[in-house]
């Protein structure tokens, strides 16, 4: 029976997915991002328990790229669509499009996310090196980058971060920026310790430690700057471990 559990963990992230998924449709970007939050969740501990329980399969990784496809890949580019959208249109609207608006092609853009996280989650698949590090953004990653902005523009209340967020120019950028980094060939260290030690871990625990202080005392804000933490503190531990 205890082959089941990773996979049962990982239906709860495809439910989650589904979930949020319905959320960003409705324009209730909030709580989509709490159920991407949760699949995210499941997403993690599905790993751990088939490495603690040592029942790793084939079926377990096909099945985990497939949740990540709709709650990490189809959810975020629902969610830049909806901010697209909001930027043409000038502020936050309910719905899928405004009432008795005109359908824009602008915020269909918001799907190129959806369309990379697709391709790198099918590399991820094929390619044997991603074991002990990824290369690119790892989709969950990217969702919790995007799924921040609403977030932001909901709880931190501030109209210079606003009229970042809702530009139409900085959201076609940051899309194309996500599309680059899922598919990139920037080595980044997991999140997977084969031991506890700290010699061995000391990225790992740096990188937890000052991202727990960053959600502490920015909040939302912080994510972004966790992501942008991960990657520059990726970039440099594996150059540090190519000099020596």
């Amino acid at each position: 029976m205890k082959s089941y559990i990773p996979n049962f963990l990982t239906l709860l992230n495809v439910f989650s997915g589904c979930v949020a998924t319905v959320f960003a449709v409705l324009n209730h970007l909030e709580w989509a991002a709490l159920f991407v939050f949760i699949g995210i969740f499941f997403d993690f501990f599905d790993g751990l328990a088939a490495r603690l329980l040592k029942v790793q399969s084939e079926i377990g990784v096909q099945l985990d790229s497939l949740a990540d496809m709709i709650t990490s890949g189809l959810v975020p580019g629902i969610v830049m669509f909806q901010l697209l959208n909001m930027a043409e249109r000038g502020g936050w609207n309910l719905g899928f499009f405004g009432h008795d608006d005109e359908i824009t092609l602008l915020p269909f853009l918001g799907f190129v996310i959806t369309l990379a996280s697709a391709y790198r989650l099918a590399n991820f698949n094929v390619d044997e090196n991603q074991v002990s590090s990824f290369r690119g953004l790892p989709t969950p990653a990217n969702a919790l980058l995007i799924l921040s902005l609403p977030l932001i523009l909901l709880y931190h209340n501030n109209e210079v971060l606003s009229g970042v967020i809702l530009n139409q120019w900085f959201l076609i950028g940051l899309t194309l920026v996500s599309a680059y980094l899922l598919n990139s060939k920037i080595e980044l260290f997991a999140l997977k310790f084969d031991n506890w030690g700290f010699k061995d871990n000391a990225v790992r625990y740096l990188f937890l430690i000052g991202s727990l202080i960053m959600l502490l005392t920015l909040k939302f804000l912080a994510i972004p700057l966790i992501i942008a933490f991960y990657l520059i503190a990726s970039v440099l531990n594996f150059q540090k471990n190519g000099r020596s």
